[in-house]
């Protein structure tokens, strides 16, 4: 690079940063017209001179800020290995995918094996079960946690099952004690989905690394964000090697992009039915997939991984404000808890209407939304009763009474790090508004 390029260089950046803060600062909270979002990204100059810094680059796959993002990644999810990926539904399914690979042997889930997972959540926890040809078994909720019932654990296993399939509600781990133990048991397979619960603990010990791989998504929704993104992780060597090659395209081949014959003997190997001698950068050990993250979206997600901390932080004390604003309304809401044991790093904040309460949740929703407080449901509500689960080859253990409350009267309101505290005071006043026109 010139002098003079690397000049611009410098003062590119420097009115990037400049720009960012004058064109996406915090906004001054108007209780009148503001806008209180259930979810968002919340970015300043560090990300902004990090995207432009990896856009003069120019090097528009994985690159330099990947390689820095992947290890710091994996600090922050007490892992040995994290990988990138384009969006957490890729990670989920190159989780799942990777528990199918030969390189398992014996080991590995084949088509018809079941899966255990939870009745309700988001569908991509589910689909790559579908995808790879496996069934997933649904179990009933338990509230106020939103995660699975464990006591109707033993009632779903089967000859068949192989795997547990996991997502940790809005942030809010499920108990993995008694399903590890229960994984353990009977041999299975464990995937932790992470994606709405980045920083969360159980008994001390961060989510994912209880089973086999965990997975995140870095939509802006989320802890952090990266635009598109996600990443998987693991403790485990082989896994890792796994997930990389279903990641890059099924290649046997670990060279990174840019790079060849790390192996010191590309045009030495002899696999499958190709000759002896054959390239090993177009020799494919898996049916795998390009789902590589931008080293773009990598810049932005280094800048996050500074501010994860403070985002956790935030995010929980909005719902500690939250909560104790809103058990008063105990009569007609069901609050959320954490599992025993759990240090939940939250994503949103579940709220379910109480039958007895007669306060239905349409009403309330459409309450807060007129008062421009942002609501969502509990993502797909009971997943079996989905349209796109029609015909499709699953089982369900027992009656599912819990995910159908939830599917009728549970909805959940933000508690991201972009809240302030006027927000947080403006959307309980919402709520004593509400409950004070029904008397």
């Amino acid at each position: 690079m010139t002098d003079e390029a690397a000049a611009l260089r410098a003062e590119i950046l420097r009115l990037s940063a400049r720009y960012a803060a004058l064109a996406h600062g915090p906004r001054e909270f108007d209780p009148s017209t503001s806008p209180v979002a259930v979810s968002g990204k919340l970015a300043g100059p560090e990300e902004m001179v990090n995207l432009v810094d990896s856009a003069l680059d120019f090097w528009l796959t994985t690159g330099r800020f990947n390689d820095a993002f992947e290890p710091r990644l994996a600090a922050a999810t007490g892992s040995r290995y994290a990988l990138s990926v384009n969006s957490g539904s890729s990670a989920n399914l190159l989780a799942v995918s990777a528990l199918t690979s030969p390189v398992l042997g014996e080991a590995a889930l084949k088509p018809g094996d079941e899966v255990i997972t939870c009745a309700t959540g988001f569908p991509t926890t589910v689909n790559p079960i579908l995808q790879n040809g496996l069934v997933p078994v649904f179990v009933d909720v338990s509230l106020p946690s939103y995660n699975l019932d464990v006591s109707k654990l033993e009632a779903a296993l089967s000859p068949r099952t192989r795997a547990v399939v996991l997502a940790h509600t809005l942030g809010n781990p499920f108990d993995l004690e008694t399903i590890a133990a229960f994984c353990k048991t009977h041999g299975l397979f464990l995937i932790e989905d992470c994606c709405d619960a980045l920083g969360a603990r159980y008994q001390g010990r961060p989510v994912g690394t209880f089973g086999e791989i965990g997975t995140l998504s870095f939509y802006p929704a989320h802890h952090i964000t990266t635009g598109e993104g996600g990443a998987v992780f693991t403790n485990s060597s082989r896994f890792k090697r796994i997930l990389e090659s279903l990641r890059d395209w099924g290649r046997d081949c670990w060279c990174p992009p840019g790079h060849d014959n790390t192996c010191k003997q590309r045009f030495g190997w002899q696999l499958g039915g190709l000759p002896e001698g054959y390239d090993h950068k177009y020799i494919y050990s898996h049916a795998g997939y390009n789902l590589k993250m931008t080293d773009m979206q990598a810049a932005v997600g280094l800048a996050q991984l500074d501010r994860l901390d403070d985002f956790i932080a935030r995010r929980n004390r909005n719902f500690a404000v939250l909560y104790e604003g809103l058990k008063r309304f105990d009569a007609f809401l069901i609050l959320p808890e954490a599992s025993p044991g759990a240090e939940p790093s939250w994503f949103g904040f579940p709220i379910t209407m109480r039958p007895e309460g007669r306060v239905s949740r349409a009403d309330l929703v459409a309450h807060l939304n007129a008062a421009r407080i942002a609501t969502r449901y509990l993502f797909g509500g009971n997943l079996i009763h989905q349209p796109y689960m029609k015909g499709r080859n699953f089982r369900v253990a027992g009656e599912t009474p819990n995910a159908d409350l939830v599917m009728r009267e549970t909805f959940w309101i933000g508690v991201f790090p972009g809240l302030t505290q006027d927000h947080i005071a403006y959307m309980l006043e919402c709520f004593a508004g509400f409950f004070r026109g029904l008397g």
